[in-house]
């Protein structure tokens, strides 16, 4: 589960919901996960040290982050040249922290950041992204991570990798290992095409990094345990492996939310016969 759908005051009684609901892994936010830090793309060891031994009694460890450019100024994917500065910059902070703390997924959603602007054909925006997230996607090899691309529906402010489709198409023009798709169902529900799911499942299988559970908005997810199940049994049938996270905002009933969600994300698991996997502690480069 991802961190956005609590406080960082409410941080350890969200760690304990998860841990009931046997979740194991915990997707970031870093500016809320290492909120005690000055820079929490560059943590201290003390408050780097509390983070991790406060997930770890909970027995959860650390399989993803998104909120990859959080406090970048003027960034932009397809902006003047001091944007587009920013833009990589923030990018190689994020796999930096990921290298750090083995984080082995990254989430590139950032739906206003990659805005392409008025004048900019489509097929140049496509060629100037697809050459950057190559560099990238190397860069993020070499740290023992991977990039997630994200669709992100018009309605978020975006009109570049709107649909799953375009993401599946964008991955596969920057052709790099390291440069994955993420499945958000969510963007499914929002433009309309999360009942062709399952028979897609097979061939996007191959190239998925991660995936958020999701619904609109980012309401309370997952909204109806069956169809997730149906979704979690596709996946394992076609030899994904990877995380499963939910991704909600703060819910208005609080922690007592977030935990009813934790427990439906794990009973579509068990309907689907899909393990919760224990995962390794991983092997930080410092703490």
């Amino acid at each position: 589960m991802s961190n956005i759908a609590w406080l960082p005051a409410e941080r350890l009684a969200a760690y304990e919901c998860l841990a009931a609901a046997g979740l194991t892994g915990l997707e970031i936010a870093p500016g809320l996960f290492f909120h005690a830090a000055e820079d929490p793309f560059r943590p201290d060891s003390q408050s780097a040290r509390t983070a991790l031994a406060e997930i770890a009694a909970a027995g959860l460890t650390l399989v993803s982050m998104q909120s990859l450019l959080f406090g970048v100024a003027g960034a932009s994917l397809f902006g003047p040249p001091k944007a587009r500065a920013a833009f990589k910059a923030g990018m190689i902070r994020a796999i930096e922290l990921a290298e750090r703390f083995a984080i082995p997924n990254l989430v590139f959603g950032a739906p206003t950041q990659r805005r392409v602007p008025e004048g900019l054909a489509p097929d140049a925006a496509l060629g100037e992204a697809a050459a950057l997230f190559a560099d990238l996607g190397a860069r993020a090899a070499a740290a023992g991570t991977r990039l997630a691309i994200e669709a992100n529906p018009a309605a978020y402010g975006t009109n570049f990798l709107t649909s799953l489709a375009e993401a599946e198409a964008f991955v596969a023009l920057v052709d790099h290992p390291a440069v994955t798709l993420n499945l958000d169902l969510g963007e499914l529900h929002m433009n309309g095409s999360f009942a062709a799911l399952p028979g897609r499942l097979p061939r996007l299988a191959a190239r998925l990094g991660h995936v958020h559970v999701s619904e609109p908005e980012l309401a309370p997810a997952p909204a109806d345990a069956a169809a997730l199940a149906e979704v979690l049994r596709g996946l394992g049938a076609a030899g994904y492996g990877a995380a499963v996270s939910i991704e909600m905002r703060r819910p208005q009933g609080g922690l007592a939310e977030v935990g009813r969600m934790a427990e439906r994300l794990a009973a579509a698991a068990r309907a689907a016969a899909v393990p919760i996997p224990t995962p390794l502690a991983p092997e930080h480069r410092d703490a």
